[in-house]
């Protein structure tokens, strides 16, 4: 059987491809797959232990056994449509993100805007490059807003976040939260950062004035 695998951030770079097709045997499993793969690359051994697999955009576990046509997607550690949430390649309106979960039931409306610094880790950066798994980012977003207001009923959460090309003082990432109190806004708007940064698949380059690097560790 033939399945489609994707590869994303520092694992794409090294492996200098986006995407394989990998021939298996039938009732081959992720780590068959994955077998396969880190004997031929030694970036995924690198990763070992922190690399995740998604299979046709959900995440999966080493015995999941693969099918003729699946989508495999390798993603290495994240950084950290429209409707609630969104991703985009030009510059996030704070106020457009927050008009999408205001209203006159909601009270306390917070939001959380995350924007490129000149410096990071000890160095001193020149500008950031951001890269999504898309379909999947999208659908883990939703999924963040939808716990938030199963979590605090009667809470509202946008998220956007920005992909490519990002210059000091752009903004990456705005989330809204919007509540009949502020409590719950605060609450809501917290978790929808904290989660995203560790289960989004969206990865980080830092190019800074002394080399480029992928951020792996939420930062």
């Amino acid at each position: 059987m033939l399945v489609r695998v994707l590869f994303f951030g520092g694992l794409r770079e090294a492996l200098g491809t986006k995407e394989s097709a990998e021939e298996l045997p039938d009732g081959a499993t992720v780590a068959v797959l994955r077998a396969r793969l880190g004997a031929r690359a030694p970036a995924m051994q690198a990763l070992e232990g922190r690399l995740r697999v998604a299979v046709n955009q959900e995440f999966s576990d080493e015995d999941t056994v693969l099918r003729e046509g699946d989508e495999v997607a390798l993603l290495p550690p994240v950084s950290g449509g429209m409707g609630a949430c969104s991703l985009s390649e030009h510059p996030l309106d704070e106020g457009a993100v927050t008009a999408r979960v205001t209203g006159p039931d909601c009270g306390g409306v917070v939001t959380f805007v995350g924007a490129v610094r000149d410096h990071s880790r000890g160095h001193d950066i020149r500008h950031l490059e951001y890269e999504a798994y898309p379909e999947m980012a999208l659908r883990e977003m939703e999924r963040i807003a939808d716990e938030a207001a199963a979590r605090w009923p009667g809470t509202r959460v946008a998220i956007a976040h920005r992909v490519g090309h990002l210059e000091i003082g752009d903004l990456a990432v705005v989330v809204a939260a919007a509540a009949p109190h502020r409590a719950e806004a605060f609450d809501a708007c917290r978790y929808a950062i904290d989660t995203l940064k560790e289960r989004v698949p969206i990865w980080k380059k830092e190019v800074a004035t002394d080399g480029a690097y992928w951020v792996d560790d939420h930062a």
